[in-house]
């Protein structure tokens, strides 16, 4: 035998050797190492979402006067968005402020009258007081014929009209008591019924409840604005996330708080940073949104991905995907 096919031969027979090698791997690797390890992420994929309020007047109707912006503009939380004709609701207030200032004057007025019965009741005091010594000298002198019999009999009449005058003085400053307690409360119910209506007055100004943008203006200068009308829908852009879900075997692996990567097909290549802020406690039907039957039927938990979104490059409806780092279960 030729030192050639000496050569061929065991050529052969380590590509014959390798072939076994390549097919026996698996189980022999499986036997020595075990299992092989899971993948390192899971990626889920879902739509952008953000905190939408629908704006509208409160308690007040007329025709809108300021309707300065437009839809897709970013307004500041406080910012008036629109105003409606609020002369009728000033004049209201204005009405309230002078009912408040005559409810004012009747308190000082009655508080008045209250110190002049006291007064009142004070000299009704000393004149019976004197009416008293007048009627009991005259009781003393008229056995000893000093006074007449009229005389004494007048000394009984006004020590009488005296006592009289005294409990009817005295029941007037009940009675202006009583006035001012109503008179404060008056200027209680005006005081009120102002703060009520400014309440109110406040109302013909729209203002931002939030930071965000107009997403959809619902309403014209000079429409009708009646209570609950949208005028607005104002969408926090600063704070959106994205709705997902992950199977149950994946639960296990995925942890509130955890740091998560955000790609969208609108910016390729760009990568947004997130946190899980959300897992489901119970577990859900995939959405129908999935195209095949066999994924449809699978239980999966929805979760949530808060995503930092400072120049609202993220919008509402936006489909993304999302990669998270499959953690150690059970830790």
């Amino acid at each position: 035998m030729t030192p050639r096919t000496r050569f061929g031969i065991a050529a052969f027979i380590i590509l014959i050797l390798v072939a076994v090698g390549l097919l026996f791997w698996g189980p022999i690797r499986q036997a020595l190492f075990g299992p092989p390890a899971g993948p390192a992420h899971v990626v889920v994929s879902g739509n952008i979402e953000a905190h939408q309020s629908v704006l509208s007047f409160t308690d007040v109707q007329a025709p809108i006067v300021y309707l300065p912006f437009d839809e897709g503009k970013y307004v500041k939380a406080g910012t008036p968005l629109a105003r409606v004709d609020n002369r009728l609701y000033r004049q209201q207030v204005q009405i309230d402020r002078s009912n408040l200032e005559v409810a004012s004057r009747q308190v000082a007025v009655d508080t008045s009258n209250l110190a002049a019965a006291q007064n009142t009741v004070v000299s009704d005091r000393f004149a019976l007081a004197e009416k008293r010594r007048d009627l009991a000298r005259d009781k003393e002198q008229l056995p000893l014929g000093a006074v007449s019999r009229q005389a004494y009999d007048l000394a009984f009449t006004a020590a009488a009209q005296a006592s009289a005058a005294l409990a009817r003085d005295q029941a007037l400053v009940r009675v202006a008591r009583d006035n001012i307690s109503l008179a404060r409360a008056n200027l209680a119910a005006a005081d009120a019924k102002m703060k009520l209506d400014e309440v109110t007055l406040s109302y013909t100004t729209l203002r931002a409840p939030f930071s965000g943008v107009l997403a959809v203006r619902e309403a014209e200068l000079g429409e009708l604005a009646s209570p609950g009308v949208a005028i607005f829908t104002l969408d926090d852009l600063d704070h959106v996330w994205l709705r997902a879900y992950v199977n149950e075997t994946n639960l296990g692996q995925v942890r509130l708080g955890e740091p998560v990567t955000v790609t969208t097909d609108t910016y390729p290549g760009k990568i947004y940073h997130g946190r899980i802020g959300f897992i489901a406690s119970q577990a859900e039907f995939t959405p129908k949104t999935v195209e095949t039957h066999a994924e449809r039927v699978t239980l999966v938990y929805r979760i949530r991905i808060d995503i930092y979104n400072p120049t609202h490059e993220l919008l509402p409806g936006m489909p993304a995907d999302a990669t998270i780092a499959l953690l150690p279960a059970g830790r």
